[in-house]
C-alpha cells in the first residue's frame, strides 16, 4: 500500500512574500500529491500566480519553505505566450523548440488532444482554443508529474471549456500526475477537483467543491446552467475580498521556465 509520504510531490510551508510594504503571501501552507487536482481560484491581483510562480522556483519567498520531490518534473501551461508574429513556425516546429521533444511525441499528444490537423499550420493562424490545446501538448511532451495550468480556459469558448474540463481528470489518470490549475472565477472550477484553494493573499477557505445549490438565490446570483463535469464552489467568508488597492498579481512568464525568448505580439481571433 502506498503512503502518503510516498505520493507527496511539493510542499509549502509557511510561504510569505510582501512588495513595497504590502503582504502578497501571508502564511500560506499547501500540499500536492500525485493523482491531486487541485485549483487555486481568487480575483486577479490576490496572490494566485505570484504562489505558483513560488511554487515553480521562479519567485523567491522572504520567508517560508518549499520542498520538492527529486527529479519531479513540472509540465507548465501558461495563460499567454506572445510570440512574434514576423517569425515563420509551425506547430510541429514550435513543439520541436520544447526541451528533449521527439518527432513520435509530439505526433503522439497533437493526436490524444485531437489537433493532429495543426500539425503544419502557421501558429499565428490558430483560434485560441486551438492555441491552448498546442500549449497543453507542449506542457504534456516532458511526461509532467505534476502539471501546472494558468487560467487554461482563457480565450476558449464555452464548449470548448467543457472539453478541457473532461479532459484534465482523463490526463491526470493517464499520466497519474497532479494537477495544480489557477482561475480568477470564485465560482466555477472543475466538479473533478480534489482540493478548491481560494486566495486573498492568505488562504481564507480551501476543501471539496460543492455542487450546485438548489437555494432560488443562489440560483438567481450564479444560475447559468453548466456541463455536469462543472460544479459551483460556494463557501462563506469572514473577510472581503482584494480592492484595488492591492499588489497587482502579475502573470508567470513563460520564458522564465523555458529559457529566454524574444517574442513579440502573438493574435488569438
Amino acid at each position: 500500500m502506498t503512503s502518503t509520504s510516498d505520493t507527496l510531490l511539493l510542499e509549502a510551508q509557511h510561504l510569505q512574500l510582501s512588495f513595497a510594504q504590502k503582504k502578497v503571501l501571508d502564511d500560506i501552507s499547501m500540499t500536492i500529491h500525485r493523482g491531486q487536482i487541485i485549483t487555486l481560484i481568487g480575483p486577479n491581483g490576490c496572490g494566485k500566480s505570484t504562489l505558483v510562480r513560488a511554487l515553480l522556483g521562479l519567485q523567491k519567498t522572504q520567508g517560508g519553505v518549499i520542498k520538492r520531490q527529486k527529479n519531479l518534473k513540472i509540465g507548465f501551461m501558461p495563460q499567454k505566450l506572445p510570440l512574434d508574429e514576423r517569425m515563420p513556425l509551425d506547430v510541429f516546429g514550435f513543439l520541436q523548440l520544447s526541451p528533449g521533444a521527439k518527432k513520435e511525441c509530439i505526433e503522439f499528444w497533437l493526436d490524444r488532444l485531437h489537433i493532429s490537423a495543426l500539425l503544419k499550420q502557421s501558429i499565428h493562424d490558430l483560434s485560441g482554443g486551438e492555441w491552448q490545446r498546442v500549449l497543453l501538448a507542449r506542457a504534456l511532451l516532458v511526461q509532467p508529474d505534476l502539471l501546472v495550468l494558468d487560467e487554461p480556459v482563457q480565450g476558449v469558448d464555452v464548449q470548448g471549456q467543457i472539453e478541457l474540463y473532461r479532459l484534465i481528470p482523463q490526463l491526470r489518470d493517464e499520466l497519474g500526475c497532479a494537477v495544480l490549475m489557477v482561475s480568477h472565477d470564485l465560482h466555477l472550477v472543475m466538479a473533478a477537483t480534489d482540493e478548491v484553494i481560494c486566495l486573498n493573499g492568505h488562504v481564507c477557505c480551501s476543501g471539496h467543491p460543492d455542487t450546485v445549490s438548489n437555494d432560488p438565490a443562489y440560483l438567481k446570483l450564479f444560475g447559468r446552467e453548466q456541463d455536469s463535469s462543472i460544479a459551483y464552489y460556494t463557501h462563506d467568508h469572514d473577510h472581503e475580498h482584494c480592492s484595488g488597492d492591492h499588489i497587482s498579481d502579475d502573470h508567470i512568464s513563460d520564458n522564465q521556465v523555458f529559457g529566454n525568448h524574444n517574442h513579440g505580439a502573438h493574435r488569438h481571433d
